[in-house]
């Protein structure tokens, strides 16, 4: 029975170890462009039955169901971290290539290998080629190439971008196809703001900024990260305090191992 405890409480200290390392990453991330918050997720272990009540079915006269049984639980485990896509604080910046989302969606972002990534991080940059990238250089997609005589570009809340050149003439360049999923949840974190789909997310669903079940496009402005200090402090109290608990579980069950071995020697 003590091994069982000491089992049990050892699993609750771990958890909350990992809750504590989730909520510091969320916390370390506050001023993270377009940040999505984690939130770690437990289950509990299987359970035992144990006899509370161990008559001897051998007696005449008793039955099994004289041993009464209860289920005791063996502790928890980490079961998986979710992403909270919940909307961030919409700051303006004033910088034309500053993008935010307000609402579903995501920027379509194509590596150099070809392969496409996805984001809520719209502090874009021109490269020496005119082509809107990401701040790891990654190029936004569907592409845009922006010549030297570029005076501004204006971006529309629909996704319409528009060059205008130092002698006033204006060129309408194509639209900003924005991506959301079934189940954002399942997207899978890759770090730079960038995410990648899942069997569990879903395909990609493409579409114009501001169509029904899609957001729309905020030029000048940035979506700042969407954790809450607060929370996120009250969180880590919390789990400290449940750390301590399961700490003083160990604690006490050695207490009680020594003092039944006291008295054997006794």
């Amino acid at each position: 029975m003590s091994e069982r405890a000491l089992r049990t409480a050892s699993s609750g200290m771990y958890a909350q170890q990992i809750n504590i390392e989730v909520i510091s990453n969320n916390i370390a991330n506050i001023n993270t462009t377009g940040f999505k918050k984690n939130k770690a997720d437990f289950q509990d272990l299987m359970y035992q039955e144990v006899s509370i009540n161990p008559i001897s079915t051998s007696a005449p006269g008793i039955s099994e169901d004289s041993t009464s049984k209860i289920q005791i639980g063996n502790g928890v485990k980490p079961a998986a971290t979710q992403k909270i896509f919940k909307q961030g604080d919409i700051t303006q910046t004033t910088n034309q290539l500053d993008l935010a989302i307000q609402g579903d969606g995501f920027f379509q972002i194509q590596k150099p290998d070809g392969t496409f990534v996805y984001t809520r991080d719209g502090s874009f940059k021109l490269n020496a080629d005119g082509k809107i990238v990401t701040n790891s250089g990654y190029i936004l997609e569907p592409g845009f190439t922006f010549n030297s005589d570029t005076a501004s570009i204006a971006i529309s809340t629909d996704g319409n971008v528009v060059a205008t050149e130092t002698n006033g003439t204006t060129a309408s360049l194509g639209n900003i196809e924005i991506a959301r999923f079934m189940n954002t949840g399942g997207l899978v974190a890759l770090g730079d703001n960038l995410y990648s789909d899942s069997p569990a997310s879903g395909q990609p669903i493409l579409g114009t900024p501001g169509a029904q079940g899609f957001g729309t496009i905020n030029q000048g402005f940035l979506e700042s990260s969407n954790v809450d200090i607060v929370e996120e402090m009250v969180a880590m109290i919390s789990a400290q305090r449940a750390y301590e608990i399961n700490s003083k579980t160990v604690q006490t069950v050695d207490t009680m191992m020594s003092l039944a071995n006291n008295l054997k020697r006794s």
